[in-house]
C-alpha cells in the first residue's frame, strides 16, 4: 500500500517520478503537496482502497506524510470493511 501512494504522489501529484519521497516527507508543511494536490490524493485513495474519506477526516493529520495516509487508509479499510 505505502509503494502505491508513494508512487502516485510522486508520478501524478510531484509530476517527477524522480523524486525519491520517504514514509516520512512532510508533504504538506514542505510545500510538496497543495490543496488540490490533497484532494486529488484523496480521490485516488478512495478509487484504489475502496473506502470513503468524509469531510471530518480531512485534516493534516491523516494526511500529512506517507505513513500517515498509510495508516488512515488501514483504519478506513477497518471501518468500511
Amino acid at each position: 500500500m505505502t509503494n502505491t501512494i508513494t508512487t502516485y504522489i510522486e508520478k501524478e501529484i510531484l509530476n517527477s517520478p524522480d523524486t525519491q519521497l520517504t514514509d516520512q516527507d512532510d508533504l504538506l508543511g514542505s510545500g510538496l503537496v497543495d490543496s488540490m494536490g490533497l484532494m486529488r490524493i484523496i480521490a485516488f485513495i478512495e478509487e484504489e482502497f475502496g473506502i470513503a474519506v468524509p469531510p471530518t477526516d480531512m485534516v493534516i493529520e491523516h494526511f500529512m506524510n506517507i505513513e500517515a495516509i498509510s495508516n488512515y487508509v488501514l483504519k478506513r479499510q477497518t471501518i468500511d470493511g
